[in-house]
């Protein structure tokens, strides 16, 4: 799951793909979050002369939405639902095991670049809850043993 190192030039030729069209904004955040992984700061005033917009206004639709990323993810996305079904089949405590074992916070990357804590709020999996979603494939009756053995196979599958 590498992504491209940031480079403005690309950025540009991204954006100006969506310039046509109606919501481009957001297409263009989907095309750099695609390509880079994130999107740059730097990526802020290029998208706000090509929409026409502020620099706020492009931060604003940014932030607001949690699946854009200010910075560069893990190799590997671990996201654990915190909405109200998991929580009650335990994704509270899911979530305090793998912050313990990963030693990262909800949102956070570890030093070597593996691994990226998120939360999510609903996977449509609630049926099977709690549920975790591990490089866009989703797991679920997660337990503490189970997201071990889990880790573990992707791990193994990345020696």
């Amino acid at each position: 799951m590498t992504k491209n190192e940031w480079n403005n030039v690309e950025a540009e030729k991204i954006i100006a793909g969506f310039t046509g069209l109606k919501g481009g904004l957001m297409e263009a955040l989907h095309g750099l979050q695609e390509n880079f992984g994130y999107v740059d700061d730097a990526a802020l005033p290029l998208l706000a002369e090509a929409f026409n917009l502020s620099n706020a206004e492009v931060y604003g639709v940014r932030s607001y939405y949690h699946d854009f990323r200010k910075n560069p993810a893990g190799r590997h996305i671990i996201k654990i639902c915190q909405a109200e079904s998991c929580q009650a089949m335990g994704s509270r405590a899911l979530t305090d095991h793998a912050r313990r074992i990963l030693g990262l916070e909800m949102g956070q990357t570890n030093a070597s670049g593996t691994y990226t804590l998120e939360p999510v709020y609903c996977l449509g999996n609630c049926a099977i809850s709690p549920n975790v979603m591990i490089d866009d494939k989703t797991y679920g009756r997660v337990d503490a043993d189970r997201f071990d053995q889990i880790l573990n196979e992707v791990e193994a599958e990345n020696v």
